[in-house]
C-alpha cells in the first residue's frame, strides 16, 4: 500500500489541486484510492464537494482513537474507488492536543496501518508542523509540488531537511517520488527557466508532465469536483492523468 505524502511549506503551488486529481485519476485507473486530509483548512475535503461542518467525526478523531477509523472514512460521490478521510478546524486543535501524547509523530501511520489501499494519498498543511511530521512518518513517498515562479525553490531547503531527519529519526523507508512543477505558463520563458532550474538540482526526480496554469482546473474545487469530473477534456485533465500513469510507472520501478 504505498501511501504518498503531497506536501510544500509554501502555500498556493497547488499541493491540495494535486492531492484530489492525482488520487481522483489514480482512482479512475481502477485503484482502491484513499485521501487523507491532514490540513485544517480542509480544502481537499471541500474540493470534493464535502461541507466541512458536516462530520461528527474527521481525521482529529481518528488520530486520538483509531478505533474509530471505519465511522471516520467517507465514500465520495465521484468514484466508489475513492474514499476521503475528511478534515475541519477541529484540527487546529491537534497540534496542542498531540503534544503530550505517546508517540505523538506516530499517530497517523498507527492509523492507517489498519487500512488496506492500493494507493493512499495525504494532503499536508502549508507548514512544517507536527501534522506534517506525522504525515511524513505515515509515507513511504513525498511529492512536492513546486510553482513555477522566481521563488520556486525557496524554503524547499527547510522541506527537505526536515524530510532527512524525519528519515533517520523516525522513518528510514521515506524516499522522494517526485517535484512537480505546478502553474505553468507555457506561453511565458519564466516557466521554461523554472523548470530548467528546477531539473538542475532534482534532475530525474522532476516529473516529465507540467501542470499548466488553467482556469478550469482553478474552479473545479468550487464546484465540489475533480477535474476528471469538471472538465475531462482540459489541459488541466489530461496532465493530471499523466501524472497518474507517471506516479505508477515509478513505483512499479520501485518493486
Amino acid at each position: 500500500m504505498p501511501v504518498i505524502a503531497i506536501s510544500n511549506q509554501k502555500g498556493g503551488v497547488g499541493k491540495t489541486t494535486t492531492a484530489i486529481n492525482l488520487a481522483a485519476y489514480l482512482a479512475k485507473r481502477g485503484n482502491k484510492v484513499l485521501l487523507v486530509d491532514i490540513d485544517p483548512q480542509g480544502n481537499t475535503t471541500s474540493g470534493l464537494g464535502f461541507e466541512k461542518s458536516g462530520f461528527e467525526k474527521t481525521i482529529y478523531n481518528g488520530l486520538f482513537d483509531p478505533e474509530t477509523i471505519q465511522d471516520i472514512i467517507q465514500e465520495t460521490p465521484h468514484s466508489d474507488k475513492l474514499a476521503l478521510i475528511p478534515a475541519n478546524q477541529d484540527l487546529a486543535g491537534a497540534e496542542l492536543d498531540l503534544v503530550n501524547e505517546l508517540k505523538r509523530e506516530f499517530k497517523l501511520k498507527d492509523l492507517l496501518g489498519r487500512l488496506d489501499y492500493d494507493y493512499v494519498i495525504i494532503d499536508t498543511p502549508p507548514s512544517l508542523s507536527l501534522l506534517t511530521i506525522n504525515a511524513l512518518t505515515a509515507a513511504d513517498y513525498l511529492l512536492i509540488p513546486v510553482q513555477a515562479e522566481y521563488y520556486a525553490l525557496e524554503g524547499l531547503g527547510q522541506l527537505l531537511d526536515t524530510t532527512e531527519r524525519v528519515k533517520q529519526a523516525l522513518n528510514p523507508n521515506l524516499s522522494l517520488l517526485g517535484v512537480l512543477l505546478t502553474m505553468a505558463n507555457n506561453r511565458t520563458t519564466l516557466s521554461g527557466e523554472v523548470h530548467k532550474e528546477v531539473r538542475k538540482h532534482f534532475k530525474d526526480k522532476v516529473f516529465d508532465v507540467v501542470i499548466p496554469r488553467n482556469v478550469r482546473l482553478a474552479e473545479a474545487p468550487s464546484h465540489g469536483r475533480p477535474i476528471s469530473h469538471h472538465d475531462k477534456w482540459s489541459k488541466g485533465a489530461r496532465s493530471y492523468k499523466q501524472l497518474a500513469k507517471e506516479v505508477e510507472r515509478r513505483l512499479s520501478k520501485k518493486k
